[in-house]
């Protein structure tokens, strides 16, 4: 899949461009239902499945306060959209200017005289422009004026609830990763490197790494069953998300205890898939205490992850 950082660095024209615009965060499968059907229109035309989007998340632009923590990473985004089929990728730089721009001047300079679209797909709640003042009636009557066609991917419910990206956040939140699955398709992960903590773990007898999250939305507090992927192997592992209040941390930290590992691995990005939560966070009298409560942690962990398959 090839990917094009920034409009001005696109080139074009391109057989029968089949777009799906958004800024698709987390990948759900409302996003991998627009992205496949994306890909079966343009390849039954031998066309090129395309996505427009765009970084950084526009209210990191337009309102920075509320700005939420991002449930994939730019590159875990990128490998998730190329598995659903697309060709190619172009993301435009989110600033004040591209935020102002008119509905008409957005759809007629860049997806008509830039890209040469063919062909839309858009989830049902798709807006765009100036104020998210383009509604899909309005880019319906745009296609009608340029000569392209509107695809509109309707809702899709579990449960009750419509997947979104701000319910799987809301799951996330909550430690709730099990249920997020459902929404996703697949374990939420975090993606981060390696970074020096506290090593309090390593002290205890239980050596954890620890990772920068500073860019993910991380799950709620709590102790985790996870599955850890380092140079295309995965482990078994414990990780721990929360603020050490047995040893009166005031900082955040995920720290993750891989099962049967020894290597060194300080600044190197791992991947860390949240299986299942298996308890809050607890303040502990003694570090003994806490030594028996995360042997007991461990092979709790170990009898989930034996029941499932990877």
């Amino acid at each position: 899949m090839k990917i094009v950082r920034g409009t001005k660095h696109f080139s074009g024209p391109l057989p029968h461009p089949v777009v799906a615009l958004g800024n698709f965060d987390g990948v759900h499968l409302g996003h991998q239902l627009i992205f496949r059907q994306v890909a079966e229109i343009a390849h039954a035309k031998q066309g090129t499945a395309m996505v427009f989007t765009f970084e950084p998340h526009p209210l990191k632009i337009l309102a920075p306060e509320k700005a939420p923590p991002l449930l994939t990473t730019f590159r875990q985004k990128m490998e998730l959209i190329e598995q659903c089929g697309i060709d190619e990728v172009v993301c435009a730089d989110f600033n004040q200017q591209f935020a102002d721009q008119r509905p008409r001047d957005f759809a007629k300079d860049i997806l008509v005289d830039l890209i040469g679209v063919k062909e839309i797909v858009v989830g049902f709640d798709y807006a765009f422009g100036r104020g998210r003042e383009g509604t899909l009636s309005y880019l319906k009557k745009m296609g009608e004026e340029f000569g392209f066609d509107v695809h509109v991917v309707d809702e899709i419910k579990i449960n009750g609830h419509r997947v979104s990206s701000s319910y799987v956040r809301e799951l996330i939140e909550d430690g709730r990763v099990e249920e997020a699955r459902q929404f996703l398709g697949r374990y939420y992960s975090i993606h981060g490197p390696v970074v020096h903590g506290y090593k309090t773990g390593q002290r205890i007898g239980f050596p954890t790494a620890n990772l920068d999250t500073s860019k993910v939305q991380t799950p709620g507090t709590g102790v985790y069953a996870v599955r850890v992927i380092h140079n295309q192997k995965e482990y078994n592992g414990a990780a721990n998300i929360g603020f050490n209040p047995t040893f009166h941390r005031d900082r955040l930290s995920a720290e993750v205890h891989i099962f049967d590992f020894h290597q060194e691995i300080y600044g190197i990005d791992l991947e860390v898939q949240f299986i299942a939560r298996i308890r809050g966070e607890k303040e502990f009298a003694s570090a003994e205490e806490l030594v028996a409560q995360i042997n007991e942690d461990i092979e709790t962990v170990k009898s989930i992850l034996a029941r499932h398959t990877f």
